[in-house]
């Protein structure tokens, strides 16, 4: 009998696991990284006027750079980068290397491509967004540096770089092109 008492205890735990796994009573929630977006922001009616005049405002740059043929998005919706430094042709650069500026490389993600690009748009074997094959990727360092310059000097913005990462970058030994 002594022999007995062990095994059932086992079979019952055995048993008791068996339960409680079918009934999924300690199943792990689904969790999101994020929760649902909100769409309202909760802005004031002074604040949202002088949003919506200055996207006007980039809406008639844009329009102009587009006759001036200085603008050519790769995105729906306003490129501020692109408008505030002068205009860009993005879908050429999507063409002569997949090599994007920030604000499209987001809105590409974002799947809000114009649907001419859209078309050539893919995922390679770990899920990066490609154009035509090729892997897109954001302008390099000195490049986008480049386009701040030709920014600060239409819109009259000083941008100067943050002492923190100016010390880090002159102590470390990486190519500054590198992205």
């Amino acid at each position: 009998m002594r022999r007995v008492i062990p095994w059932l205890g086992g079979v019952g735990l055995l048993l008791a696991g068996y339960v409680a796994g079918s009934w999924q009573a300690f199943e792990p929630q689904s969790l999101w990284a994020q929760g649902a977006a909100d769409t309202t922001p909760d802005l004031s009616t002074d604040a949202q006027t002088k949003i919506r005049a200055a996207a006007d405002a980039l809406r008639s740059a844009a329009d102009a750079l587009i006759n001036d043929q200085r603008l050519t998005p790769a995105t729906k919706g306003l490129n501020t980068f692109a408008i505030l430094s002068g205009g860009r042709n993005v879908v050429e650069d999507l063409e002569n290397g997949a090599i994007v500026d920030p604000e499209t490389y987001a809105a590409l993600y974002a799947d809000l491509a114009v649907d001419q690009v859209a078309v050539h748009l893919g995922r390679d074997e770990n899920n990066r967004l490609t154009y035509k094959g090729k892997v897109i990727r954001i302008y390099p360092v000195k490049f986008l540096m480049d386009r701040y310059r030709s920014r600060s000097e239409l819109t009259g913005e000083e941008f100067s770089p943050s002492p923190v990462n100016s010390a880090r970058s002159k102590s470390s030994p990486k190519d500054s092109d590198e992205e």
